[in-house]
């Protein structure tokens, strides 16, 4: 599968989780799913849904401003209701909310307006259409699903219902998106309640880039996608191949009024370095209220994010993933010449800071931001061998108040020791 260029070059995406379940700042979907709240009662929240504030060119502005090179709206959550005027269904604040107007429109078309990438989030289930409960999977894969807005009971499978249902709603609705924004990235969540081959997700994959062939898919597919979707943590071994962290600003995806325990700008800097030198990008989620505010205590986070990488984009823009584990404590990015090495610094450094098993020579180090320039000195090592020593970098006088980054130009492409027996 070939990727996009734009993606692993982007570094950091937006997450917008915006539905009804804003209105009474409940769980997205899952509420009802859980028996939290009635179904009923959850779709009462259409009449609460106005969008009155919506502005989308204020968020691109915000998403800019943080740095992110994408952003992804949640299109059609697990409940169904969609944020465009889909023609598969009634089901939509198009249609049935006070917003009375398609969103999903202004939203691609402001991103564009900032030169971001387009991603909609699209899930494959449906936990509100009557033909959605229609076939069991081999296995469940999660026990729990096997409920009755997921599942028909054993014996009451009917596949003629699950096959108008994915012609009718799910591709159907895909087709929508694509032949009505071109998305750059399409977003899907929800695959685990079907057998890949019940979701006829080869066929889906080569329909949709027959539609657009530059569409970018996430990992979400059970197998055709271009990336892995990791969630809420930065994995302890780097991925293989392209991936992304999917991540919360609070604790919640969607608008809760209640979730107020934000992570901190340097929490923020941290995820998002050490995800960029795992060669990954940040997907940062925010849920605007019903009415399409941002709340403004997540815009202050996202803006301060972008405050540091307007500090440090050499070592974002572009880059690839850094050193190994072992090297540097902490994370570590590359030049796309292989000939800058960036080390992070989440503390300030006491006396020196260290990097191990660098075989070329150091031409330069300098620090982001200030410019400031910096001495140092080669310890050990054993030649003979070919075994370097330790690179031993002065402190700065002045630190980052998130994370401190150190430019080092090296005499040539990078080449690392990794011990008896390599290199």
């Amino acid at each position: 599968m070939t990727m996009q260029p734009w993606f692993p070059e982007a570094k950091l995406g937006i997450f917008v989780h915006w539905g009804i379940y804003a209105v009474r700042g409940v769980a997205e979907s899952w509420s009802f799913f859980g028996g939290d709240i009635s179904h009923q009662e959850y779709m009462e929240q259409l009449g609460g849904f106005t969008a009155s504030r919506y502005d989308p060119d204020d968020w691109a502005k915000l998403f800019a401003a943080a740095g992110a090179r994408y952003a992804v709206l949640t299109t059609k959550h697990h409940d169904g209701v969609a944020l465009w005027d889909t023609r598969r269904t009634d089901l939509s604040v198009v249609r049935r909310s006070p917003a009375a107007r398609d969103l999903v429109g202004p939203f691609a078309e402001a991103l564009r307006r900032r030169s971001l990438r387009v991603g909609l989030y699209f899930s494959h289930n449906d936990w509100s259409h009557p033909d959605y409960p229609s076939v069991r999977p081999t296995r469940l894969h999660r026990p729990w699903v096997d409920n009755r807005r997921v599942m028909p009971a054993p014996g009451q499978e009917d596949p003629e219902r699950w096959e108008r249902y994915l012609e009718t709603v799910h591709r159907g609705q895909i087709r929508e998106l694509i032949k009505g924004y071109r998305p750059d990235l399409l977003w899907f969540d929800g695959a685990w309640e079907r057998d890949e081959r019940q979701w006829r997700m080869k066929e889906l994959r080569e329909e949709i880039l027959r539609l657009n062939p530059r569409t970018v898919l996430n990992g979400r597919m059970l197998g055709h996608g271009d990336y892995a979707t990791a969630e809420l943590g930065v994995p302890i071994q780097r991925p293989d191949g392209h991936w992304e962290l999917c991540y919360t600003i609070g604790d919640m995806w969607g608008y809760q009024p209640q979730d107020v325990n934000h992570k901190s700008v340097r929490e923020l800097v941290r995820v998002f370095t050490e995800t960029i030198g795992h060669g990954g990008n940040l997907l940062l989620n925010t849920g605007p209220a019903e009415d399409g505010r941002i709340r403004a205590d997540h815009a202050r986070r996202l803006e301060g994010l972008g405050r540091w990488i307007r500090r440090n984009s050499e070592a974002v823009y572009p880059t690839e993933a850094g050193l190994p584990y072992g090297h540097h404590y902490g994370p570590s990015m590359l030049s796309k010449d292989r000939r800058t090495l960036f080390l992070v610094c989440f503390d300030a450094p006491r006396a020196f800071v260290e990097l191990r098993g660098l075989r070329n020579a150091v031409r330069n180090i300098s620090v982001l931001g200030t410019g400031e320039r910096l001495d140092h000195r080669v310890v050990g090592g054993f030649a003979s061998r070919g075994v370097p020593g330790v690179v031993r970098i002065d402190t700065p006088s002045t630190c980052d108040p998130y994370a401190t980054v150190f430019a080092l130009e090296l005499d040539g492409e990078l080449d690392l020791y990794r011990g008896q027996g390599e290199g």
